[in-house]
């Protein structure tokens, strides 16, 4: 019988996302083969502590502090209270936000040569900013809503006359670097604007305006890295007066959506938004799995919203369910996401990183 591979589950981190990520992780942990896998729970402080945990709930300063070994040929996690090492050879982070979809857990993991699930520091940092990301899709031929971004230090120079003439009523406005719909309003008219700017900028020191695009709420999930696959898309329908996809339709109103898996559009419909999330995955370097945000407009076009390189595992989220419509289970799909690092990471051993000028 195969020896089991340790996996450390990473979850919490200084994030406004921070519950969404404890309430993934509690579905991961609960669904891993534990057959085939010994399980590690690390949990990140709000503050940026780590500890680790016999179980996962939002008490992680409970735990045992624990700290990492920097070393590239000896990886293991330190418990601080009596040295004993704990021996890691794959990260699974459940992390949503900052600091752990926005590439700086990944390049911290990267420098100890330990394989990381999901995609890279590139693939995670683009994808995470809607600015960056939105510029390599409209580059890459993959179509967006129109926009407009601001830095913090050019606040005054935002007027609403000029927002209006350019994308219209009503129109978004977004932190550039979140998710979960947080730092995100919907301007209707001048009185919601300084609010919204207010908002988002609360969040970061980026923002984004877009466009709002009338259409139907899909999602594809994406998985894979030299051969890609994509889940049929699932709708989401808001069935309760929100004037868009809120954080609290997402995680607190549980009548505030019906979901359609798979989503009710015609085959060539399908094959085209398939094509889309794949070409706009491709396009931001993202590895082993993602999920695609796009609207189906009236007129029948596709607009990719945003890529979410570690989508949510709660109850409600999209990506496991889209793979279970699709035939795969829960734990079926856990274990894919495992073996497709591992292989990836195999395959970037074979890459040199010592030049000899000698030959």
């Amino acid at each position: 019988m195969a020896e089991k591979l340790n996996v450390a589950l990473l979850y919490g981190g200084r994030s406004v996302e921070h519950e969404i990520s404890v309430r993934s992780a509690k579905n991961v942990a609960t669904y891993i083969d534990r057959e085939s896998f010994n399980v590690t729970l690390i949990g990140i402080s709000k503050t940026g502590s780590w500890f680790l945990n016999a179980f996962i709930d939002d008490k992680i300063e409970s735990g045992t502090p624990i700290s990492i070994q920097l070393d590239a040929h000896s990886q293991y996690f330190i418990k601080r209270s009596d040295d004993t090492h704990i021996k890691v050879d794959v990260v699974f982070p459940i992390l949503h936000g900052t600091d752990g979809e926005d590439g700086s857990i990944q390049g911290l993991f990267k420098s100890m040569n330990l394989p990381v699930v999901g995609s890279g520091v590139l693939g995670s940092a683009i994808s995470m900013d809607k600015i960056i990301s939105k510029k390599i899709l409209k580059e890459g031929g993959v179509p967006v809503a129109n926009y407009l971004a601001f830095n913090r230090s050019q606040k005054e120079e935002i007027t609403f006359e000029k927002v209006v003439n350019e994308l219209g009523l009503p129109f978004m406005v977004k932190s550039a670097a979140l998710g979960s719909s947080v730092g995100v309003s919907m301007v209707k008219s001048e009185n919601d604007f300084k609010t919204a700017l207010e908002d988002s900028f609360r969040y970061d020191q980026n923002i984004i305006l877009e466009e709002f695009v009338k259409g139907r709420e899909l999602e594809c999930a994406v998985i894979g890295n030299e051969q890609l696959k994509a889940s049929f898309p699932g709708e989401i329908i808001m069935i309760k007066d929100y004037d868009f996809y809120t954080y609290e339709a997402k995680y607190e109103d549980e009548d505030a959506i019906e979901i359609k898996l798979p989503a009710e559009v015609d085959a060539e419909t399908t094959e085209k938004i398939r094509q889309n999330s794949m070409k706009a995955y491709q396009a931001l370097r993202c590895e082993d799995f993602a999920r695609v945000d796009l609207f189906l407009k009236e007129d029948g076009s596709i607009i990719v919203n945003e890529i979410n390189t570690i989508p949510g595992f709660t109850s409600a989220s999209m990506f496991p369910m889209m793979w279970q419509q699709m035939g795969m289970t829960y734990t079926e799909l856990i274990s894919e996401l495992i073996h497709l690092c591992l292989q990836r990471f195999n395959t970037s051993k074979d890459l040199e990183t010592d030049y000899d000028v000698g030959n």
